[in-house]
């Protein structure tokens, strides 16, 4: 950590983060020169940038990856979870070097330029996350400059004291979709891109491409045939890859913005309701989301939701939320699982992104826990009693584990049924 009294940048230094304790960490910048404002938080995954990058969820976040290689297979077309990046920056601790991985047809740093994202190299990554950990997630501004020109440092300053951070904050209106659309790219397979789109990349050395000596067996289309379940997803910020496993279990998906009314979703006569994933204050989207949650539960009709979706479910029934010290992210997260029968005890393998979690000790008697985290307690998911509702707090669709959480996809094609 740099004098938190000094402004001169050291010796080989073109990138800095400047906490809101005025402390700075210098470093190499990369990708898009500029500044970004954010809170920081810390990544645990060792694989999976390009689409922790592009999750919506990460918007207005400054992402600090602890496993110290990030960017060595490059980036492609395929492994996005939005049309763009929504983290405002990425810090690393090595250098970006040249992609290695037949899939690659772009060097990171290119792919963060072309994006607009900014980049922190050469950074300690572990004594910050270190920091994160002791003090809570912290406001800050990442900086990539010249060298030998002017930099606006008070410009900088001034708009960290101005930001009030992600509390109270409804950011899911900032990357929902504009209008509704539907959807039916399947899942991914190697060589044959994603079932059902014609947006998958098959050209030069991407993702449609296979090593030489290999096949690829034909993978029927999911959203074929008849019997489909009518779905409504409410876009909070929601991952490709959730609307995916959603069409690859029979779902007919339609997608439609955070703000959408209960009249919104009956229009299209759906057999169930999602929930998706999403940033900011839960409690701030819930100002609108709530009171839509509540008449569709009076449906009966099913209900599934993930991640900020969980938190909106569990605010509907009377629980509260709260924000949490150091949030939880990366792809090797334990969760028990609480629902009766065999599998009760199993431990699940999962992917999470969560600052804000749902206080366990509120949720109502109709509210029964199903899943809890193994690192600190708190609730990972609980279902309804007097509803055919269900929400869980990681991320079933990244498959760290790497198919230990479909279940709950299967779950819920299964109850429209």
């Amino acid at each position: 950590m740099a004098d938190p009294h000094s402004l001169r940048a050291p010796p080989g230094a073109t990138g800095v983060l400047i906490l809101a304790s005025g402390e700075m960490v210098w470093g190499r910048g990369f990708g898009a020169q500029g500044i970004g404002l954010g809170e920081v938080c810390f990544n645990t995954s060792m694989t999976g940038y390009q689409e922790i990058m592009t999750d919506p969820s990460y918007a207005r976040q400054i992402i600090n990856f602890t496993f110290p290689h990030i960017g060595n297979v490059g980036a492609n077309p395929e492994d996005i979870e939005a049309v763009n990046p929504h983290a405002v920056g990425a810090i690393v601790r090595e250098d970006v070097t040249a992609p290695s991985n037949f899939r690659s047809n772009q060097h990171f740093d290119a792919w963060m330029k072309a994006h607009n994202r900014i980049g922190l190299s050469g950074v300690d990554t572990r004594a910050l996350t270190r920091l994160i950990r002791q003090r809570g997630a912290p406001s800050a501004v990442i900086a990539h400059f010249d060298a030998d020109a002017p930099f606006a440092w008070d410009h900088l300053l001034e708009q960290l004291r101005e930001w009030p951070g992600l509390e109270g904050m409804d950011v899911a209106q900032d990357v929902t979709c504009l209008q509704s659309y539907k959807w039916d790219a399947g899942l991914w397979q190697l060589g044959r891109g994603y079932a059902n789109s014609p947006l998958s990349f098959r050209g030069g050395a991407g993702g449609g491409v296979l090593p030489p000596g290999t096949a690829s067996p034909p993978r029927p289309n999911p959203a074929e045939g008849e019997g489909l379940k009518r779905v409504v997803a409410i876009d909070y910020g929601i991952k490709r890859n959730i609307l995916r496993n959603l069409v690859d279990v029979g779902c007919d998906v339609t997608v439609l913005p955070a703000n959408a009314s209960f009249e919104d979703i009956m229009t299209h006569n759906p057999d169930g309701l999602f929930l998706s994933n999403g940033p900011g204050d839960p409690a701030a989207t819930g100002e609108y989301a709530v009171p839509v949650i509540r008449a569709w539960l009076e449906t009966k009709k099913p209900l599934f939701g993930i991640c900020l979706g969980h938190q909106m479910l569990a605010l509907a029934v009377g629980a509260k939320t709260v924000k949490m010290h150091q949030g939880h992210r990366g792809a090797n997260h334990p969760v028990k699982r609480l629902i009766d029968g065999p599998d009760f005890g199993r431990v699940e393998i999962t992917s999470m992104n969560h600052g804000f979690a749902v206080d366990a000790a509120t949720l109502p008697a109709n509210a029964k826990a199903t899943h809890t985290s193994l690192f600190d307690g708190s609730n990972c998911g609980f279902e309804l009693t007097d509803a055919p509702a269900f929400s869980v707090q990681y991320h079933p669709e990244a498959s760290p584990g790497p198919m230990d959480s479909h279940y709950l996809f299967e779950k819920f094609a299964g109850m429209m049924g």
